[in-house]
């Protein structure tokens, strides 16, 4: 075996990737320009670079590594299940243990009436799956015309065709010919930026009611499902206020429309419960998953379905999978991911004390200029920055302007804080301590001061006309 020891200066590196690397999201020319930070190894919630800097991510990864780096664990699981069985098909009706197990312990963290698994090997193919599941399901149903499926602008559901088309992001729909037919999106419940001079309880009721009255516009016939994130990610840690969920709850079940959870991001710990969909009080009929399933040491997703989809799609043939459904290795890995955050008692930790505590610090920043808002549920907040609070004015700048140069002072401090627009966004591993929030909240303090004397040097710090 090749140790990646010895490694190559980071100039090599840098010319290397920019040679032969294609980089997801990035513009590649101003990449070359600047040349990538090369992370070479991981322990807990800190990342070492090929320069030898130490950085605390306050990402978990891609909002993924719950569990921390460094697990030998689920190094070991993943060694175990290669010796025995490096790979196997979950296809002409085979199985195997690992995929057996994982379903099963699937069914039992989920809430009662989801008890059937259909794996993936990230969240862009459960999302995928699931277009197809609801789809087949009411053709199976004798209702075919339900095809049509209702979003969020702003929400991020995978970038594949399919989960590309699902979210709402315009910068992705602009390339590769997305959205595909039927596929519907009404506003997100972002009263920070949205709300206007409505109370955030209000507002929540009236976003709410735009999904009654986009199904009464499609014809609630023809409408399949809507899906959501219990809390938007990507797009921004958007916490929807608590008016939402329950009249999307109603108005689901009023019109007998399937409610897909996203729970990628939220699931497993991130919400300080096993699933953001408790956190927020809904009864999904599918669950997508990822991401926390295997903390990231191995690509793994999947829907976890109800009891009444699986009993109509298995009473027929679903021509849908992937080679990679049920991996043995990433669900022997999984698997072990999930029996430490469970037997470590890690989701119960983040509940009862780490969120709290994040949460106290977290909103502290409040009283920082140029910040405007911190919300947080559970271990993912996000900062809203804003040239003035009181009237919750975005910059005059294009949006983004304000939030780029507060995360290159981010990583410029060693934190990794990621910024979408003009809102900075937090997701640390379940496993962070408090001296490691106070290290975080200590440095993104520092990177926001120096954002902001950036800011006001470049004449930035100017509200944009109303």
């Amino acid at each position: 075996m090749t140790a990646l020891t010895n490694l190559p200066p980071t100039a090599e590196l840098q010319r290397l990737d920019a040679a032969h690397h294609l980089h997801p999201f990035t513009h590649g020319a101003g990449l070359r320009d600047k040349g990538v930070r090369v992370i070479t190894s991981a322990d807990g919630v800190w990342l070492t670079d090929s320069e030898g800097n130490r950085i605390l991510d306050a990402m978990a990864g891609l909002w993924c590594v719950n569990i921390g780096y460094g697990r030998q664990e689920l190094v070991e699981a993943a060694a175990a299940q290669m010796a025995e069985l490096p790979f196997y098909n979950t296809f002409f009706q085979t199985s195997h243990v690992p995929a057996i197990k994982l379903a099963e312990r699937l069914a039992q963290l989920a809430p009662d009436h989801l008890n059937h698994v259909f794996f993936a090997s990230s969240g862009s193919e459960a999302n995928d799956t699931n277009i197809r599941l609801v789809r087949t399901y009411w053709e199976m149903k004798g209702q075919p015309q339900k095809k049509a499926i209702i979003s969020r602008w702003n929400a991020y559901h995978g970038s594949s065709v399919g989960s590309g088309s699902l979210g709402g992001m315009k910068g992705m729909h602009a390339q590769g010919g997305m959205p595909i037919p039927d596929i519907h999106h009404i506003d997100q419940p972002d009263w920070w930026s949205e709300g206007g001079d409505m109370t955030p309880e209000d507002f929540g009721r009236a976003r709410a009611k735009l999904l009654e009255d986009k199904i009464l516009e499609i014809g609630a016939d023809n409408v399949a499902a809507f899906i959501a994130e219990p809390v938007q990610g990507a797009g921004g840690v958007i916490v929807p206020p608590e008016t939402y969920w329950p009249e999307v709850q109603k108005i689901v079940d009023k019109y007998g429309i399937l409610l897909i959870a996203d729970e990628v991001i939220c699931g497993f710990g991130r919400t300080g419960n096993w699933f953001g969909s408790e956190t927020v009080g809904i009864r999904p009929d599918i669950m997508t998953v990822a991401k926390g399933m295997s903390s990231g040491y191995q690509p793994i997703g999947g829907s976890i379905v109800s009891d009444e989809i699986a009993d109509v799609i298995g009473g027929g043939e679903f021509n849908h999978g992937y080679t990679y459904s049920g991996h043995p290795v990433a669900c022997a890995v999984a698997l072990e991911n999930l029996r430490l955050l469970d037997e470590e008692g890690i989701v119960d930790r983040v509940r009862d004390h780490t969120a709290p505590y994040l949460k106290q610090k977290f909103e502290s920043l409040t009283d920082h200029p140029m910040v405007g808002e911190a919300k947080i549920v559970g271990m993912m907040g996000s900062i809203a920055l804003t040239p003035h609070k009181e009237s919750r004015a975005a910059f005059k700048a294009d949006a983004g302007t304000v939030g780029l140069i507060c995360r290159e002072r981010c990583f410029a401090n060693n934190l990794v804080m990621r910024h979408v627009g003009d809102r900075m966004i937090v997701s640390p591993s379940l496993t962070i301590s408090d001296d490691e929030i106070d290290t975080l909240i200590e440095r993104a303090r520092t990177s926001l001061d120096e954002a902001m004397a950036e800011v006001e040097k470049q004449g930035l710090m100017e509200p944009a006309e109303a």
